[in-house]
């Protein structure tokens, strides 16, 4: 029998279960349902102005984020009471927790091993230099999701896509001259949101988006067949 740990902080889903007193394990417990569907939004807030001469001006007023929408199919009350609960602790929009979307529990070509940063990322920087693609199997490619894992800075939770792969001379990934050097060059969006120490790896496996619920209401329906309608909205929130 599974010993309490801590309290989950992760939505149950497929691959996270919860027990009935709070605490969270990959097989440990059962399961939670998985989704009907997934809306996923990105979200970049821009000032805008067109003049009378046609001219538009456009610049950055925040940083990007994502949303995500989730519907569940319906469900017994065994399968909904652990989500609503969940949900119902973290009281609206006040605590953050993590959710994993199932359209990125694996990378586009099935992956595993460890990718590390070659030297430092700078707040600001679209693009950075990667290790490890010799010693790895599969590799990312432009659709994968990813986040840091530095020791400089544990708080470091914003997800980021991969929207093109490069060598480390700017080739891209599907030029014959591709070079077999374990180095390459990942562009990402949003901009890397904060510096990030030489070394860090690459949490690529399922990354966890740090959010937070859009509304304060908590709401379901319950039908004549016993079963629960329930969805969700979710906006990320850094810390």
């Amino acid at each position: 029998m599974a010993t309490f740990s801590n309290f989950t902080n992760r939505l149950p889903d497929p691959n996270w279960g919860i027990s009935e007193a709070g605490d969270g394990h990959a097989t440990s417990f059962t399961e939670g349902p998985g989704f009907a569907s997934v809306k996923f939004t990105a979200n970049q807030p821009v000032a805008y102005s067109r003049t009378n001469s046609g001219r538009v001006t456009t610049r950055a007023i925040a940083g990007q984020y994502w949303s995500i929408g989730i519907t569940y199919n319906p469900m017994t009350r065994d399968q909904f009471e652990p989500i609503y609960n969940f949900l119902l602790e973290k009281r609206g929009r006040l605590k953050p927790f993590f959710v994993a979307l199932p359209q990125h529990v694996d990378t586009r070509t099935t992956t595993s091993g460890t990718l590390s940063v070659q030297g430092t990322i700078t707040s600001g920087d679209t693009n950075f230099l990667i290790d490890g693609m010799d010693s790895i199997t599969g590799g990312l490619r432009p659709g994968d999701m990813f986040n840091f894992v530095d020791s400089g800075n544990s708080n470091h939770h914003k997800i980021y896509k991969i929207v093109r792969v490069a060598d480390s001379n700017n080739k891209l990934s599907s030029d014959t001259a591709l070079s077999t050097s374990d180095e390459r060059r990942l562009y990402v969006v949003p901009p890397v949101e904060k510096d990030v120490t030489d070394n860090s790896t690459l949490d690529y496996g399922s990354p966890l988006f740090r959010v937070v619920q859009k509304s304060d209401v908590q709401e379901y329906s319950l039908g004549t067949n016993n079963l629960y309608t329930f969805s969700l909205n979710l906006e990320e929130a850094q810390a």
